[in-house]
């Protein structure tokens, strides 16, 4: 397993009051994308040459959280202990807000489990961010074909949780700022019980990375929007898996809740 990072090694944390960078103070976008390109370039090169490994996975994922933070943004995370405690893989099953998640979330959770995520095949094709991805054995899917994406990340998943390998499901259709349970699916509980391995549910608000207009994947970041993450603990999937989808879904909504509720008080800016 990898060394401990210099971020998210406590059960908690919360980014520490800071200066933004200089070429941030002139513009916020700019310095954050600026490191960010350079990031993805210097593990993307490592990639193409087969030496990009876990390790490296976790380094490249805090540089990207140290960026954010270096422009003013804030990273709230709790309940990391709730799969640190755990013997053995598990799927995570959250929201999809943004890009942020994609690129933070490694740094969280690699080095203390081996994780991979279910991506979409279009994402592989991304320059130097694609072999990144590719050199993590994602679970690839089309977006095309629901029957074929299921048999995917099923039998997939089953392969690479049984060798010990967690998951990382996004169970909706595209991401959104807004989370709509209509469109979380079961995928992910469904893949756990398959396995027979527990579910960790992972709330997140990430729209201070937001989506853009032409490239859905570079939008602006806004500074005064704290980044959440917050992990539930396990659950054992039982029976058909419905009451532990509902319970999921439950959390992320009283999470995102709570959170909006603090960013209207005031309470979830700097």
């Amino acid at each position: 397993m990898t060394t401990l990072p210099r971020l998210f090694n406590a059960e908690q944390y919360l980014t520490a009051p800071r200066t933004p960078s200089p070429l941030s103070r002139l513009n916020v976008n700019l310095g954050f994308y600026a490191p960010m390109v350079w990031i993805v370039f210097k593990a993307g090169c490592k990639a193409m040459l087969n030496a990009y490994d876990g390790e490296s996975w976790t380094h490249s994922s805090e540089e990207i959280a140290h960026a954010l933070e270096s422009v003013g943004c804030r990273i709230e995370v709790t309940g990391l202990e709730h799969f640190r405690s755990l013997d053995g893989p598990c799927v995570f099953i959250g929201n999809h807000m943004s890009t942020l998640e994609t690129f933070v979330l490694p740094s969280m959770i690699q080095p203390w489990k081996d994780v991979t995520f279910v991506v979409k095949e279009s994402l592989l094709k991304y320059p130097f961010f694609g072999p990144v991805l590719a050199s993590r054995n994602p679970i690839v899917v089309g977006r095309t074909n629901p029957r074929a994406d299921l048999a995917a990340v099923l039998e997939g998943g089953e392969e690479r949780l049984k060798a010990g390998r967690s998951v990382i499901v996004f169970p909706q259709s595209t991401r959104t700022p807004n989370f709509e349970p209509a469109h979380f699916n079961t995928i992910g509980v469904k893949l756990a019980k398959r396995a027979g391995v527990p579910v960790i549910p992972l709330a997140l608000k990430t729209d201070a990375w937001g989506n853009g207009v032409r490239l859905k994947d570079f939008g602006p970041v806004d500074i005064a929007k704290t980044i959440h993450f917050e992990f539930g603990a396990p659950m054992h999937i039982e029976g058909t898996g419905k009451a532990e989808h509902q319970q999921i879904t439950e959390f992320i909504i009283e999470r995102l809740g709570v959170w909006s509720r603090e960013r209207e008080s005031g309470k979830g800016t700097d």
